[in-house]
């Protein structure tokens, strides 16, 4: 923990996540390939039934992101 000099035994887990809706798919995909350097992706960029352009990938530190294109920017 930041700040802490204690030892703590938690870490990050996907149970909780960023949401970021990007405005374009440039954006999301340099955000997506950035994030996911030395991370983990658990579901990739792609078209699903609850968006059309969405990915989700935890970066080098474990932290969770949900990018999803703004629905407004959907072609």
């Amino acid at each position: 923990m930041i700040g802490s000099n204690v030892e703590h035994e938690w870490t990050f887990t996907p149970a909780i996540s960023l949401y970021v809706n990007c405005e374009t798919e440039a954006e999301r995909g340099e955000l997506f390939a950035e994030l996911s350097d030395g991370g983990d992706v658990f579901i990739p960029l792609d078209s699903y039934p609850f968006s059309e352009k969405f990915g989700w990938v935890a970066d080098e530190f474990g932290v969770s992101w949900q990018l999803n294109l703004d629905d407004d920017h959907q072609a």
